[in-house]
């Protein structure tokens, strides 16, 4: 089984730690959203028109940066 340790200084540099021990709860706070959205786009019939189009718009970007960079969701 492999492992990887990454040391931080925790004086210096306590926010990049806290960065990367918390970045499942990023992921997690993207996912949802990206869930939101689709279900508000797939299931909402009170969202027409301009609404509907800035939340497809804005789903569509949420993808265009994870793709940029290089992150999965799934």
């Amino acid at each position: 089984m492999s492992k990887i340790t990454i040391e931080y200084d925790f004086n210096e540099e306590r926010e990049e730690m806290e960065s990367c021990i918390n970045g499942w709860k990023w992921k997690m706070v993207v996912w949802d959203l990206d869930q939101h959205l689709r279900s508000e786009l797939k299931y909402n019939d009170k969202i027409t028109g301009d609404v509907y189009l800035a939340l497809e718009k804005l789903r569509e970007k949420l993808h265009e940066l994870k793709d940029e960079h290089g992150l999965i969701l799934d």
